[in-house]
């Protein structure tokens, strides 16, 4: 039997391209938790991607996927996993310096492209 990954990798990559684009990633792009948590734009296209994942990805190990509502972060976790195909994710914790005085703790995100 033919796994999904041998049956639909063209769709697969259109969807992992569709991601790359909402979130705007590319080689050594930066992005902090804190920018994403605000970013209703890109938090809203990745769950409108659910249905096509479901279809064209074998979903038993994301549960982001499977049970969204269960998860606190479910874009996050479909972007880390989808995209680790092509790029290496990097985390650190990071502060964010407000002028008004307050701190905001975060983590911030590295992609760096993955040498095939």
């Amino acid at each position: 039997m033919r796994t999904k990954k041998e049956i639909y990798e063209k769709e697969q990559g259109e969807i992992i391209d569709k991601i790359i684009s909402i979130v705007g990633i590319n080689d050594g792009k930066k992005i902090t938790l804190y920018e994403l948590d605000n970013d209703v734009k890109i938090q809203k296209g990745i769950m409108d991607l659910i249905p096509d994942i479901r279809r064209y990805f074998s979903f038993n190990n994301l549960k982001a996927v499977g049970e969204p509502e269960r998860i606190k972060r479910p874009w996050l976790s479909i972007i880390k996993q989808l995209t680790k195909t092509r790029y290496k994710l990097y985390r650190k914790d990071h502060r964010i310096y407000k002028e008004d005085g307050c701190i905001i703790r975060t983590i911030i995100y590295t992609f760096q492209c993955v040498d095939i």
